[in-house]
């Protein structure tokens, strides 16, 4: 079991962050991605995220994206990234597949601004859903370099993340 002290760069801000019971047990993911662009990537992963980056090969480079790791592996362009899919959610075009993390509130708030200072291109401005109600949570939607697609969210109360 891995613990979210363990990885203090993504550790929330304070006790509210999170659900302390649920989330600080998490086991840590692993999850590949195709890039046809491995150079333009490793830059947008560890650079415009300044998420540290793993071990790697001239195929591929690891990694840790807010504790959990991230591969992205030389590939040539897939149908996904060819051709933007997207359900609709709330009146926005919510691209599919996508990929993400819900962090902190403050956290979410700084990437939010970080990648506003880097110029990214939103596919879904940052914006509150559901304001004061139960599940309030803020998301943004991004695709990389090579058209995979990130979502960033963050809940106003962590216990209320499967909340109906």
């Amino acid at each position: 079991m891995i613990f979210i002290d363990e990885f203090p760069a993504y550790a929330p801000s304070s006790s509210t962050d999170i659900n302390i019971g649920v989330l600080m047990s998490l086991s840590p993911f692993h999850l590949a991605i195709p890039v046809y662009d491995l150079a333009a990537a490793r830059s947008f992963y560890g650079e415009v995220f300044g998420l540290e980056e793993g071990r790697s090969s001239a195929q591929w480079v690891d990694f840790n994206f807010y504790g959990h790791q991230l591969v992205i592996h030389s590939h040539p362009k897939t149908a996904s990234q060819v051709e933007v899919h997207s359900n609709p959610v709330d009146g926005h075009d919510v691209p599919v597949p996508h990929f993400g993390v819900i962090l902190g509130w403050e956290e979410w708030e700084a990437l939010a601004e970080r990648l506003k200072s880097f110029g990214i291109e939103f596919v879904i401005e940052p914006y509150i859903r559901f304001k004061g109600q139960v599940g309030e949570q803020a998301t943004m939607f991004l695709f990389d370099p090579c058209g995979n697609a990130l979502e960033f969210k963050a809940f106003k109360d962590m216990s209320q993340v499967f909340a109906k």
